[in-house]
């Protein structure tokens, strides 16, 4: 490790991805959105680091309606992806997903409609898709049955500790149409993963990236690949718009959880430092660096 490295290399990667709303025979969601391309654009511009994601998580409404095609059409797409990046891929239940046509259609399993819990082992760091979708409902919920299922599997810790993943995010909204579809009774999942190995919630649902904490562990929301929340309009009117789609980077360290966002599509490069220049630079010593950063800040 040199002068500079603050942190050592985190122990894993995981992508994670949210509301892909799929629509039936490639139709336009909204008549303007085309989720089909927007999920290939983040894919494509993934491409372009030299990272590889240990799995990639989907947190619910993978299709818009539960349309059969929509889920071949998505599993056609994502998994030579992940085949290729030697990624888990870890799906999550939605409120705009159906229990059987989410089993048939992704998981090729038979189509039952029992909640979709599922515990993952990803090199040592365990997540946890837990099904908070009501069926016929917008609205969230985790069944007392569920709740115990999940306490039972947090009494042994996992050696690099615990992701829950979920729609749903347990906290609040300052959206109002947000307020209508929140997940119900959040304090007794509270109960359940307080002072476990739990690091943190992955969610989606919202539309929008956010952060929170809740019963003491940090919360992510990754927001839709398909449209997004207008955060500024007056309350308690709602706007969808078509742009701002984003995924994270989920990296996770000996001590703490990184979640960064990174917007969909290309934009304007302001400046570009290749990879060799980066290494010659932080070879230099600080004095060294100085004097380059002022020469570059002169030339300009």
């Amino acid at each position: 490790m040199t002068d500079y490295d603050a942190y050592p290399t985190p122990d894993h990667f995981i992508l994670h991805i949210s509301d892909t709303h799929f629509v039936e025979n490639r139709g336009k969601l909204h008549d303007i959105v085309d989720s089909d391309a927007n999920l290939a654009e983040l894919f494509e511009g993934f491409d372009k680091s030299n990272t590889r994601p240990e799995a990639i998580v989907f947190t619910g409404d993978i299709a818009d309606t539960a349309a059969p095609d929509a889920y071949e059409r998505i599993r056609a797409l994502v998994e030579p992806i992940a085949e290729r990046y030697g990624s888990q891929l870890i799906w999550v239940m939605g409120n705009h997903d159906e229990r059987a046509a989410f089993r048939v259609g992704l998981l090729g399993e038979d189509g039952t409609t029992e909640p979709y819990d599922r515990v993952y082992d990803v090199n040592g760091l365990r997540i946890i898709a837990l099904d908070s979708t009501v069926p016929g409902q917008h609205w969230g919920e985790i069944t007392d049955e569920q709740l115990a299922w999940l306490a039972a599997e947090l009494q042994t810790p996992a050696p690099d500790g615990t992701l829950l993943a979920l729609h749903h995010p347990p906290i609040p909204s300052h959206l109002g149409l947000i307020r209508l579809f929140e997940l119900h009774d959040q304090p007794k999942l509270a109960d359940v993963i307080r002072g476990t190995d739990v690091r943190g919630i992955l969610g989606g649902h919202l539309h929008y990236s956010t952060t929170d904490t809740f019963a003491g562990v940090p919360v992510s929301v990754a927001s839709a690949t398909c449209y997004t929340q207008d955060l500024v309009m007056p309350f308690p009117a709602a706007r969808g718009q078509a742009g701002a789609q984003s995924y994270n980077l989920v990296h996770v360290y000996g001590d703490h959880v990184q979640h960064s966002v990174v917007p969909i599509g290309q934009f304007p490069t302001a400046y570009e430092m290749s990879g060799e220049v980066l290494e010659k630079f932080l070879a230099m010593t600080p004095a060294e660096q100085l004097a380059a950063v002022q020469a570059s800040v002169g030339a300009e």
